[in-house]
């Protein structure tokens, strides 16, 4: 990846082992193999509609259940982008999309703050989209969050599919965070803060 605004990052522990690449300018390529498909799924359309280049390559404790795995790519997303960010000089720093599908309906809204902190506002009707825990995707969201340095608040406004729900959800993060990590014409070599950082 040879935009200035990407990162790699890797992360062994006991219980996984991760890689991940993001380029923030890129054209919406995902290369994503964590061994947990729905998750899988959702990280692809991160890539696609944040028109992110993104890999994503995983083991871990699956044995075990997917926690583990589920919360460190969230991690390690996290730590990507504040490191593709930088000093966030020239970005948007906010973004929000509402995105539907058929009957579910979300809205996320995010600020490139300097401060982590997850509102996530989200009722599924079941506990499980096929073998997946539903409940997991809060632990991605709490961990990209806490590494990200970000402010994120996700709801969802309706909804009966618990998949699609899911797929609102991580639809409108990614092109709420393509929002705030935009450069910013009318703000080229201004940080947008008035505490002179982020």
């Amino acid at each position: 990846m040879s935009s200035q605004r990407s990162a790699r990052i890797e992360r062994t522990t006991k219980e996984t082992q991760i890689t991940i690449s993001l380029n923030l300018d890129g054209a919406g390529k995902a290369d994503i193999n964590i061994g947990i498909p729905f998750l899988e799924h959702m990280l692809d359309q991160v890539a696609r509609h944040g028109m992110f280049d993104l890999l994503v390559q995983a083991s871990g404790d699956l044995e075990i259940d997917a926690h583990h795995t589920v919360e460190d790519v969230g991690i390690c997303l996290g730590q990507a982008l504040a490191k593709a960010l930088g000093d966030k000089t020239g970005i948007r720093r906010y973004g929000f999309a509402y995105v539907p599908l058929d009957e579910a309906l979300s809205r996320v809204v995010l600020d490139c703050s300097g401060r982590p902190g997850l509102e996530y506002a989200v009722n599924y009707p079941r506990a499980r989209v096929g073998d997946f825990d539903i409940d997991l995707l809060y632990e991605f969201f709490q961990g990209f969050t806490n590494h990200a340095f970000v402010t994120l608040h996700i709801d969802n406004l309706r909804g009966k599919n618990a998949h699609h729900i899911a797929e609102t959800i991580f639809k409108a993060f990614a092109r709420a965070l393509r929002m705030a990590v935009e450069q910013d014409p009318g703000m080229a070599g201004i940080l947008p803060s008035t505490k002179g950082s982020l």
